[in-house]
């Protein structure tokens, strides 16, 4: 062959083409082969070919364990006829990936230059064209790219309380000071013995958690919205507020029993500044939807999504007197979920030194037999019965001179003046006489059908009453709604049963807040609470001996002025035994 033949190759060209191959699949296939079978060193045939070291060594790994890619040198996977996505930019793409761009640089690129394609899109581009995925690379190897300033790291140990002032967004959280003042926050924590470090000790840490459940915050990875407001890490006793993955790993860290203790601590520590317990309570099942593949779930029914699917199973108690849940439990088995009740009355009875007076709940919520246990306890009940086809027909068949219709005092109600039949029955797994009212004309398709074990309470105010336990739903969808119960939809039950635990001590200080707001707001939901009197910003200023927090005018703030909260210093201990001072513009 001469140097100048036209249609043939020179000596040094058919050599070049073996040793700089230009298709990705004939440069894969000669780098291995120079690997393998000349014993070339691996840096050195990754040099000579064009590789780092990292993908070279994938490469080499895919090579020796996937018959596929050994194949894949003899036959070229077929190409679709048309690709209108992807082959504008093929020879962009290739030329990108040969710096060693990952598809997230390349797309960015791409779109600088105008051109829009997705990450699938040239996933299956780079797979058509031969090239193996990227290995992770440290930061300093990623292209130079506009990047989020970085906070410094939580440690209480460099905590600042020299004099400084700033703005906020967020000092409605301040407001909950004189609120926790009364409570022995340190105490509560180490009741519950949960983990803790030098760094970010406990108190620290639920804190934290605590300032985040207050503000409504939907996600824990939103706290990186807010890292650089000092007001939560004021709030919390810390230089700055814990990244997400700390608040992440610290709620894997606090078992079930931490929780348990945790809730015995605060309902203790809860009594004592203004919020006693009531005697009747309306108690439900709550399912949060979740999917892992590392603790097993079983199936509930979601009221939400009007199905069953794979959730933690959430069991709650609601003061009905004071309107805030008391107890709260996660994670319940099936197998244990009719029992939860009697867990509850234990409880109960081991904090207040009596069983409940009067507990509210639906039909399958327990058994016969429990409720036969709740009864010999002398606690009385009141729940629906389940309507099986055959009682609805004997229903229907009684005679119209059986009902009696009566009159409800609500002058609110549409359906004041419903029929119904009371009468003694019995069921089986009960012991003795249960009362069943049979209610129609009450605005139901269907007759409402309520056992009690109470032969003395009035048939209105039997029946009000039970009406009365549809407010447990509105609680537990404002704990949705603004405590984001439901955002942990892929979290393990571990990490459901803390954030309830955080949800519950939440959901008592915005009641004591609403108490202490009076009657306007007394009966308001947090999420109103917060839209229209916490949602705050001011002035922060840190002097040597106080805290001085300035909020700005808004339309509702002469309630927070009624209120008191800001008569009276509030004592700070975790912040260097300042003294809170909340002033108004």
């Amino acid at each position: 062959m001469t140097a100048g033949s036209e249609s043939g190759l020179t000596e040094f060209q058919a050599a070049a083409f073996f040793l700089s191959p230009e298709e990705p699949l004939h440069r894969q296939y000669e780098a291995l082969r120079a690997y393998f079978v000349e014993q070339l060193a691996s840096t050195e045939a990754a040099r000579r070919f064009g590789y780092s070291p990292g993908s070279f060594r994938v490469l080499c790994h895919q090579f020796r364990h996937d018959p596929e890619k050994r194949s894949a040198f003899f036959r070229r996977l077929p190409r679709a006829h048309s690709a209108p996505a992807r082959d504008p930019v093929r020879e962009l793409v290739v030329a990108m990936r040969k710096r060693n761009l990952s598809v997230y640089d390349i797309r960015r690129e791409l779109a600088e230059a105008g051109r829009r394609i997705s990450i699938n899109a040239l996933t299956v581009l780079l797979r058509e064209e031969g090239f193996a995925r990227l290995p992770r690379r440290r930061d300093e190897e990623r292209p130079a790219v506009i990047k989020a300033e970085s906070a410094e790291v939580a440690d209480v140990r460099r905590l600042d309380l020299s004099p400084r002032s700033f703005r906020t967004t967020v000092a409605g959280l301040f407001l909950f000071v004189p609120l926790l003042e009364g409570i022995d926050f340190n105490r509560v924590v180490q009741a519950g013995r949960l983990p803790g470090t030098k760094m970010i000790p406990a108190e620290q840490a639920v804190r934290s958690l605590l300032a985040l459940k207050l503000l409504g915050v939907e996600r824990k990875s939103h706290v990186m919205d807010l890292l650089f407001d000092p007001a939560i890490a004021l709030f919390a006793g810390l230089n700055v507020v814990p990244k997400r993955s700390y608040l992440a790993a610290y709620s894997s860290r606090v078992d079930h029993r931490a929780n348990l203790r945790l809730m015995d601590a605060w309902f203790e520590q809860i009594e004592g500044v203004g919020l006693p317990h009531g005697s009747s309570l309306d108690l439900d099942f709550h399912t949060v939807p979740a999917n892992t593949a590392t603790e097993p779930l079983e199936k509930h029914y979601v009221s939400s999504r009007s199905r069953r699917q794979q959730g933690i199973l959430v069991f709650l108690a609601r003061d009905a007197e004071q309107r805030v849940f008391r107890y709260a439990n996660a994670g319940i088995p099936k197998a244990e979920q009719s029992d939860e009740i009697l867990r509850f009355v234990e409880f109960w009875e081991r904090h207040t030194g009596a069983p409940p007076a009067e507990l509210i709940f639906d039909s399958q919520l327990t058994t016969h037999q429990n409720l036969s246990r709740l009864n010999q306890q002398g606690i009385f009940f009141i729940t629906l019965r389940r309507r099986s086809r055959k009682m609805l027909g004997e229903i229907y068949s009684r005679p119209a001179s059986a009902w009696q219709r009566i009159t409800l005092d609500s002058l609110t109600r549409t359906f004041r003046t419903p029929r119904l039949l009371d009468e003694h029955v019995t069921l089986p797994g009960y012991e003795g006489l249960l009362r069943q009212l049979t209610v129609i004309d009450l605005g139901h398709e269907e007759p409402t059908v309520l056992l009690t074990n109470n032969l003395k309470i009035g048939q209105a105010v039997l029946i009000t009453r039970y009406a009365q336990r549809m407010l447990i739903e509105n609680n537990i969808s404002e704990a949705i709604q603004f405590f984001h119960l439901d955002a942990l939809s892929s979290m393990v039950g571990l990490k459901v049963d803390f954030d309830l635990q955080l949800t519950l001590m939440a959901s008592s200080l915005y009641r004591l807040m609403a108490r202490r707001i009076g009657r306007e707001y007394e009966r308001a939901q947090p999420k109103t609470i917060f839209r229209n009197l916490l949602d705050l910003s001011a002035k922060v200023e840190v002097e040597t001996e106080r805290v001085v927090v300035t909020l700005d005018k808004r339309a509702h703030n002469p309630y927070l002025v009624a209120s008191g909260l800001a008569d009276q210093p509030a004592f700070m201990p975790w912040f260097g035994n300042k003294r809170l001072h909340i002033r108004f513009a």
